[in-house]
């Protein structure tokens, strides 16, 4: 079985802000919009979270991609381009665990730190026509951003069991207190056996 750390949601890049922790709960922002998506921030319930993490430049009527998706027990997930390909190469298939996190900020001293929001484990993938075709294939309950819109040829589906996080545990926070963000880690000793920039590369996609 192979896990990979994902990293999915607001950033310094996307978003230009951290993700909120809202009553002990850990809540991803989707980022904004870039390949045409219709689902705003407002219909995710996200308008104030978003507006305040973004310091009021993305309001809740700005679109939202909204992925991973999170829903009765499963996920779904959209790959493409080059974090695709990594997949593809690396031999990511079946059976195989996502780990997906992103930056928050502390509710009470704003400090921002990565950590773990949810997972997935896979049950099928593949590009969104062959996909619906599996036994394991369960349709979103709302549309998914990488169901339609023009995407390169290698765009792809992950779908399982998945679920986010209930609240912000510390087990699942992945910057060691008092640490940058970046700099230091708590993580077991076997995730870094390898070349620190190889699971860096994992982290990235």
């Amino acid at each position: 079985m192979k896990i990979v750390f994902s990293r999915k949601g607001f950033d310094t890049k996307f978003g230009g802000g951290a993700s909120p922790i809202i009553g002990g709960k850990p809540v991803s922002l989707p980022i904004p919009a870039g390949n045409g998506e219709t689902t705003t921030y407002r219909e995710r319930g996200l308008a104030d979270a978003v507006a305040l993490a973004s310091r009021g430049r993305i309001s809740g009527e700005h679109a939202c991609h909204d992925d991973p998706m999170f829903a009765d027990g499963y996920c779904w997930l959209g790959q493409v381009n080059a974090a695709q390909g990594h997949l593809r190469n690396q031999g990511v298939d079946t059976g195989d665990v996502f780990l997906f996190f992103g930056l928050f900020a502390d509710p009470e001293t704003g400090a921002r730190h990565h950590r773990i929001f949810g997972f997935m484990r896979v049950a099928c993938r593949g590009a969104p026509a062959e996909i619906a075709e599996h036994p394991d294939w369960r349709a979103p309950p709302r549309h998914h951003p990488h169901l339609s819109g023009q995407w390169h040829h290698n765009n792809a589906i992950w779908h399982g069991e998945g679920q986010a996080a209930s609240y912000a545990s510390d087990a699942l926070r992945l910057t060691a207190n008092g640490e940058r963000r970046w700099s230091r880690w708590a993580v077991p000793e076997w995730l870094m056996a390898n070349r620190p920039e190889y699971a860096k590369a994992w982290f990235d996609l």
